[in-house]
């Protein structure tokens, strides 16, 4: 499957300290909740990992605490009730409610807890755009053997580990599925990996009160892929 693609010097970037206002801006305005974007956000990465592999394969994903982990959960739920393997690495089990329930949600479809050896895909949904560095030493950890796989690699929304001043990365995916906007700090490692977005379901309102272009190509699929002219 393809994706539309989209000019990123057309529909501009936002700062993630921006974005954040703006994934705020359109919970509080609008009333959107966050379970809803994070079925959203997982939904997205269910279809873009399903459009690069087969069934049935080992799919492993990287889970954090908090609602990028959830996002991931989501996206293990969806793969597994469309035929795949999924197993989970989850480095802190302590995880925040509504992750939590992501994760009881999955384990019912058939997801493993274990850190699979030897993945067919691995998807990155450790720590998302609210992630400090220095990492704790599991997630240190994680990112090493994760690095080692030989297998294509996603990252949901920001990579784990991004270093957002110096653009250093890491962890080192294939593949960033960035959620509803593109992030200024992405902007100098778009030629060197593979950037889409994701639609969230946020309102054009409010793009248009940050500054950015609505990417009217969300109807068509709600995954987009970026390039730089």
């Amino acid at each position: 499957m393809s994706f539309p693609l989209i000019n990123i010097d057309e529909i501009g970037s936002l700062q993630i300290a921006q974005f954040q206002e703006m994934d705020y801006e359109a919970i509080k305005k609008y009333n959107i909740p966050i379970e809803l974007m994070m079925e959203n956000a997982g939904l997205n990465l269910a279809r873009l990992t399903a459009s690069i592999i087969s069934k049935p394969q080992n799919i492993l994903i990287g889970i954090g605490t908090g609602n990028n982990g959830g996002g991931g959960l989501v996206a293990a739920r969806r793969l597994l009730a469309w035929g795949y393997s999924v197993y989970l690495h989850i480095p802190n089990k302590k995880l925040k409610p509504l992750p939590q329930l992501q994760l009881d949600r999955a384990l019912a479809f058939g997801a493993i807890i274990e850190q699979h050896t030897n993945p067919d895909i691995f998807l990155d949904a450790y720590l998302g755009f609210s992630q400090r560095l220095p990492l704790s030493e599991v997630y240190t950890e994680a990112l090493v053997t994760a690095n080692a796989y030989d297998c294509t690699k996603i990252s949901l929304d920001i990579p784990t580990g991004f270093n957002k001043t110096s653009g250093d990365l890491l962890f080192n995916p294939n593949i960033i599925l960035t959620l509803a906007t593109m992030k200024t700090e992405l902007l100098p490692i778009i030629d060197s990996h593979q950037i889409y977005i994701a639609d969230l379901g946020i309102p054009n309102q409010i793009y248009n009160k940050f500054g950015v272009k609505f990417p009217a190509e969300f109807n068509q699929s709600g995954i987009l892929k970026c390039y730089s002219s």
